[in-house]
């Protein structure tokens, strides 16, 4: 035959659109013409497969070949259609039986001697191409992750030859079964290890219950990146779902899936110099930022005060949606963005205000113009406020005299707390809608009270009062408390710290 269709997969975010692969053998001049809105690494595939067919000591046909790319509108980008193309041209030449390319997907770089190489973005094709209840080839460096996929059907091979003997059936590939990923992770870093700070760590307990975001003010050397870099260890583990989804961002993003971390949330510290395509994604082709790769998990933003207000600003749309959609001239993609904030900055310019040394000798211009660096809308956004203040020495000695914490003991508190809120409204207490506020927040008069009273000596907006709700809903929780109760407001109203000092 003088026509065949091969099926592969593009790339449009985390999803991987199908791609149909025409391939046309006609009489004429010997050319070989690409279209379909192919890139530059696209239209050098004619190169890379001219190489790799007659390397390998198969027929390159000299005849006018025509391959179409359709969907036509989508950009094609990467040497991932370099083995569909080949598999179309020996099809198209018959040198290859096409009886059951209707039931397979191909993706793949080829090599000028006929090898197959890695492609990156291999999770999201294989669950798509489960989903068409089609088999994937593709290069067998990308196996592992490929069959991460329960139920995918995976068949991979080191070089075209490979896959040819296997479509002719001279030699079957038997397929990949999927690779159950490893979920006992254990996190390396300990709350044992911080000694005090008995209010941040509290506060952190809340904040994973809830997934509320979190900010922690103090001085230098307080431990609050150290509090931050432990709360992994307190989260509750991962939904399949929600690791399968997590694992397709760092796929796209080229980022390598560790199987030992399959059901433990990110964490994600991006330096206070990062622009604001590095943290919400960008480029001509888009590529997700730290906050999708943060997805399910922690964002910690060290020295906030230290960020571009310009680059924070970005942050206030995905914090509220939970995605973000970056938009350029020739194609757009949408990558989720559910992560957790969590932020740490000095109190001042010094970073000594409020210390007991009498260190700080800013001035109240000089403290104001600091905290103006943080917008109000977007520390509204952020549900508690806490301060880290110097511990004594004879607690960093000693710590604790009846020992402190392991994370193992507040984790397991944080699932039960969490489990009570999937159970009562099928989500964290933090995204929780207004609607369902209203229903599973509801308050006491005493409760509607105090925090009327907050509202009004603070001048917090109705948005905080949202969020005092629904922080109010996790301690109790935390509590194993069915209803909210007065003293379970007041702790929240007391993680508002800073909307005392604006």
């Amino acid at each position: 035959m003088s026509l065949a269709i091969v099926y592969s997969r593009g790339s449009q975010g985390i999803h991987a659109p199908l791609v149909t692969v025409e391939v046309h053998i006609s009489n004429g001049l010997p050319s070989l013409s690409i279209v379909g809105l192919p890139e530059t690494a696209v239209k050098e595939s004619k190169d890379r497969v001219r190489g790799a067919l007659l390397n390998s000591r198969l027929e390159f046909p000299t005849r006018r070949i025509t391959v179409n790319l359709a969907p036509a509108d989508l950009p094609k980008e990467g040497g991932r259609f370099d083995l569909p193309i080949a598999i179309g041209i020996l099809a198209a030449s018959g040198q290859i039986t096409s009886l059951e390319l209707e039931n397979l997907e191909f993706v793949g770089e080829l090599s000028l001697g006929g090898q197959l190489r890695v492609v990156k973005g291999v999770l999201p094709i294989s669950m798509q191409t489960k989903y068409a209840g089609r088999s994937l080839l593709l290069p067998r460096d990308n196996q592992t992750e490929a069959a991460l996929v329960n139920g995918a059907s995976i068949i991979s091979a080191d070089h075209l030859l490979e896959l040819c003997a296997h479509l002719n059936g001279q030699q079957k590939i038997t397929a990949t079964a999927p690779t159950a990923p490893i979920s006992n992770y254990e996190a390396p870093l300990d709350f044992r290890d911080v000694h005090g700070q008995y209010q941040a760590k509290r506060a952190l307990e809340i904040a994973a219950t809830g997934m509320h975001n979190l900010l922690m003010i103090g001085p230098p050397g307080t431990g609050k990146s150290m509090l931050a870099s432990r709360l992994p260890g307190i989260l509750p583990p991962l939904t399949d779902d929600q690791a399968l989804e997590s694992a397709a961002v760092a796929s796209v993003a080229d980022y390598p899936i560790d199987p030992s971390k399959w059901r433990t949330p990110a964490f994600r510290s991006p330096h206070h110099s990062a622009s604001a395509a590095a943290l919400v994604g960008g480029g001509s082709n888009p590529k997700p930022g730290e906050i999708s790769l943060a997805h399910n998990g922690t964002l910690f933003l060290d020295e906030l005060a230290e960020f571009d207000r310009k680059v924070l600003e970005v942050l206030r749309e995905p914090m509220e949606t939970g995605q973000i959609t970056i938009s350029r001239a020739t194609q757009q993609a949408t990558y989720p963005a559910r992560f957790q904030l969590v932020a740490a900055l000095n109190p001042c310019f010094c970073g000594y205000l409020g210390d007991p040394s009498g260190r700080c000798h800013c001035t109240s211009d000089q403290i104001q113009r600091y905290r103006n660096r943080i917008s109000g809308p977007l520390l509204d956004r952020i549900d508690m406020h806490i301060e880290v203040p110097r511990m004594s020495h004879e607690i960093l000695r000693h710590g604790a005299p009846e020992g402190e914490e392991n994370s193992e003991q507040i984790r397991k508190r944080v699932i039960t707390a969490r489990n009570r809120a999937m159970e009562r409204c099928g989500r964290s207490n933090a995204l929780l809608t207004a609607p369902k506020v209203k229903k599973y927040c509801q308050l006491n008069d005493a409760g509607h009270n105090l925090i009327e009273q907050a509202m009004n000596k603070f001048g917090l907006s109705h948005r905080a009062y949202h969020r005092i709700l629904k922080v109010s809903r996790t301690i109790a929780d935390l509590a194993n408390s069915e209803t909210i109760e007065l003293n379970h407001v007041s702790e929240a109203i007391g993680y508002r710290k800073w909307d005392r000092k604006i």
